[in-house]
């Protein structure tokens, strides 16, 4: 079968268009949980620390570790994966510090975003970019 430049050209972006199109609709889904968690409220861009690696070598276990004082919920977020609420946190009154560290997969290279819900009501937030070199989500 022979393939005229403007055949490869349209392949090349078809398949460019297939690519990019899950990475979309990831986007829209982190966006979407974190509305429903905040109920439609403003977030703080102040007030949590997420601690992750600039790099990891394999997105399989990402050591990840968050803390916001006064919160009595935390929620981190993947942008990147196909489910985006990678874990919850709930504090209770008798907790000794509202931090915790666990590991996650991670399916690339992508932003880590931590919402804490105060004590007070309200939200607070930050945001860490993970580069995975060998992703954990089958990538």
């Amino acid at each position: 079968m022979n393939y005229t430049r403007r055949d490869a050209l349209v392949i090349g972006a078809g398949a460019a268009v297939a690519v990019a199109m899950p990475f979309r609709a990831f986007a829209e889904r982190h966006a979407d949980a974190i509305s429903a968690f905040t109920g439609g409220a403003d977030v703080a861009q102040t007030g949590v620390e997420l601690t992750a690696p600039e790099i990891a070598e394999n997105g399989n276990t990402v050591p990840i570790s968050v803390a916001a004082d006064g919160a009595s919920e935390i929620i981190i977020f993947a942008v990147g994966n196909p489910v985006p609420e990678v874990i919850k946190f709930t504090f209770g009154p008798r907790s000794g510090a509202s931090s915790a560290a666990t590991r996650c997969r991670l399916a690339g290279t992508q932003d880590l975003i931590a919402v804490a819900k105060m004590a007070d009501g309200s939200f607070a937030q930050a945001t860490v970019n993970v580069k995975v070199t060998i992703g954990g989500c089958g990538g």
